[in-house]
């Protein structure tokens, strides 16, 4: 599998990645990648209501959580093939109108898609926008819009907007990156106040809260999740019980206050102009590493170093699920609900993710192409240690890879 949108990347190296993001050249390029994903499917116009989808259309940041997917107010977006502008519906915020840079004419008023009669009057729009003939697609439908989808989508059925836009995100553009990296930045410098404050005694969420407030103070538009400082168990048989009877990951943040030789697995995520950061290393409480703990680090770095070996493009995501297997004895290091790793863009996690249930077969036919922006998380665990795991992104280009992280692995090493 790969992009069917041809775009050129010309990011060989990290000098190529503007300090500064255009954000004006940013909306364009990403737009005009989207309307090229829409004619590639077919598609005449998308309606867009998940969160990230809005964001990576829009450029509007509005972030929104909620595992039920059910939001009274939250911003909506129309995309037309044939319009470089995307129709927006805000709710009303202060300034969230100017931020978006959009012609007056394609903002609009809130929609109310959770209900009966916000539907009737969100239909009454998409027939003055959308020919009855189009070709529309959605990525999320409410219940009030699954009740009027006749009225709604007047060419019948819907197609899945996800698969559009998860199309058009899969190559950065430049800017993209330099979002990307700034949000990186932006975690890896309030990181190292919170790793400074780990002592005996803190609480978790007193880790928090210090990482959320440095990371605002530094230019952080919104926090992507809920941040995880999991003390991991010596043994798999004394952690939580699963139902792959391996390891638990996540597992909420909660008041416990942390002790001297605790093992902490950390992962947080923000966001800079609508784009994550990903960082994941692991810690020790009042402690310096064991041997063998410092033995996992280095069976860590080697499993990195032989999966970086054969990252550029035109590997495919099943070579690097190789490499990692092969570098840790036969056995994947990585956690069987999650992967080796993944993209990251609007979305803390995009598509590629290597080694999951999506099967042996999209690993074999996803291949990387320049411009690429991933996540690699190997785990290394032995019994007795608490084990090891920590993440790094990266940059595909045609002859290797650029790192955005820039955070020592302390107190396992330095570099």
């Amino acid at each position: 599998m790969t992009s069917t949108t041809s775009f050129s990347a010309t990011v060989s190296s990290a000098d190529d990645i503007p300090e500064t993001p255009d954000i004006e050249r940013m909306r364009r390029e990403t737009g005009a990648r989207l309307r090229a994903a829409m004619a590639d499917r077919g598609v005449d116009a998308l309606i867009l209501l998940g969160n990230n989808s809005v964001v990576y259309a829009t450029g509007v940041s509005w972030p929104l959580g909620d595992a039920g997917l059910s939001h009274v107010e939250r911003p909506v977006a129309v995309v037309l093939a044939d319009d470089p502008h995307p129709h927006l519906f805000l709710p009303f915020r202060e300034g969230s109108a100017s931020e978006s840079g959009l012609p007056a004419d394609h903002l609009h008023g809130p929609v109310y898609l959770e209900f009966d009669e916000g539907v009737e009057n969100f239909a009454r729009v998409v027939e003055e926008l959308v020919p009855a003939a189009a070709v529309i697609a959605v990525d999320e439908l409410t219940g009030a819009m699954g009740r009027a989808q006749r009225r709604l989508f007047r060419s019948g059925r819907p197609v899945d907007a996800a698969q559009i836009v998860g199309a058009a995100k899969l190559i950065k553009t430049p800017d993209e990156m330099a979002c990307i990296r700034t949000a990186v930045r932006i975690t890896d410098t309030a990181m190292v106040d919170v790793q400074a404050a780990l002592a005996p005694g803190i609480r978790q969420i007193d880790l928090s809260a210090k990482f959320t407030r440095r990371t605002f103070e530094l230019g952080a538009m919104a926090n992507m999740l809920d941040s995880i400082w999991q003390v991991m168990p010596k043994n798999k048989a004394d952690g939580v019980w699963t139902t792959h009877g391996d390891l638990a990951l996540p597992l909420l943040t909660t008041e416990r206050e942390l002790a001297a030789g605790d093992v902490l697995w950390t992962d947080v995520s923000i966001t800079y102009q609508g784009y994550c950061s990903d960082f994941g290393r692991t810690w020790l409480v009042g402690a310096e590493p064991t041997p063998r703990q410092h033995a996992q680090y280095y069976k860590w770095q080697e499993i990195m170093d032989a999966v970086l070996g054969v990252t550029r493009a035109g590997a495919t995501v099943a070579d690097l699920g190789r490499a990692a297997t092969k570098a840790n004895g036969g056995a994947r290091p990585w956690l069987p609900h999650f992967y080796l790793g993944h993209s990251i863009g609007v979305n803390a996690a995009e598509t590629p993710m290597i080694g999951t249930d999506l099967g042996d077969e999209f690993d074999e036919n996803f291949v990387l192409e320049p411009g690429m922006v991933m996540v690699l998380e190997p785990v290394v665990w032995e019994d007795g240690t608490g084990g090891y795991r920590s993440e790094e992104i990266i940059v595909i280009t045609e002859d290797g890879h650029i790192r955005l992280t820039d955070y020592p692995y302390a107190p396992y090493g330095e570099h």
